[in-house]
């Protein structure tokens, strides 16, 4: 098995999150021991966002505010979809700091209103849930 970073490169549907781990220093993090849950948007998750907001994230000078970003995609620990789906209406904190709010309604799972669309792919230092959305910290 690979990693977190390695698998999310890979799948092919990430290379707008494997840029912007780049562009925000996280890479060696996320290819660390763990073990991470990444709710992972996808490259049409990024595309949703106005134009020009994920071109404004990579530049330098915005680096803080990206890697707050990203890192509000990332749980300390591995979950999995079986206890993911127990969790409506939790607030979890995420490596940021801030906390997201988990959503279970009628099967369907959401974190900050991002639906997860595919879920525990497992890698050597955790796991990954894909989300359609990126989330962003309030």
């Amino acid at each position: 098995m690979a990693d977190i970073v390695d698998t999310a490169v890979a799948a092919g549907s990430f290379s707008t999150l494997a840029a912007a781990l780049g562009a925000g220093g996280l890479v060696d993090t996320l290819k660390g021991p763990g073990p991470f849950t990444v709710f992972a948007p996808t490259d049409d998750a990024f595309a949703k966002l106005p134009d020009g907001t994920v071109e404004s994230l990579l530049l330098p000078e915005n680096k803080d505010k990206l890697v707050g970003i990203l890192t509000y995609h990332v749980l300390s620990g591995e979950v999995m979809a079986a206890t993911v789906v127990t969790m409506d209406g939790a607030k979890v904190p995420t490596v940021n700091g801030a906390s997201i709010t988990i959503g279970v309604k009628n099967g369907v799972v959401t974190v900050d209103g991002a639906k997860v669309v595919t879920t525990d792919i497992k890698t050597d230092n955790g796991v990954i849930h894909v989300i359609d959305s990126v989330i962003i910290p309030k």
